[in-house]
C-alpha cells in the first residue's frame, strides 16, 4: 500500500519508524522484491501496511507488516514471509 504524506504523518505519530523515501537508492529494489509501498524501518526490521477491517465504523486502518530482520550485526536486512503484526494504525476517521 502506497501512503500520501498526510498519511505518511499520521503513520509516523502512532508507529516508532522512519519511512524509506522514495528517492532513496534502496527504493526501486524493495518495490522491485516487494511491490509498490511505504516502506518503513524500525528497530525490528523492515515493514509495510495493510488494510484491515475498522476498529470502528467509519474509520481507515491498517495493520504493520513485517517483511524483513535485521541480520547479525544490525547492518542487513534478513527478507521473510510477510509476518502480520499487532499495531494497528489509524489513517483516517470520518467525522
Amino acid at each position: 500500500m502506497k501512503l500520501s504524506p498526510d498519511f505518511v504523518e499520521r503513520t509516523l505519530n502512532q508507529f516508532n519508524a522512519r519511512v524509506i523515501p522514495d528517492d532513496h537508492p534502496v527504493a526501486p529494489e524493495l518495490n522491485k522484491m516487494f511491490g509498490d509501498h511505504t516502506f518503513f524501518v524500525d528497530r525490528e526490521g523492515l515493514s509495510i501496511l495493510e488494510p484491515i477491517d475498522p476498529p470502528q465504523p467509519g474509520a481507515e486502518a491498517c495493520k504493520v507488516v513485517k517483511l524483513a530482520d535485521w541480520g547479525e550485526g544490525g547492518n542487513t536486512l534478513a527478507p521473510h514471509e510477510p509476518e502480520e503484526t499487532e499495531l494497528v494504525i489509524v489513517l483516517d476517521i470520518a467525522h
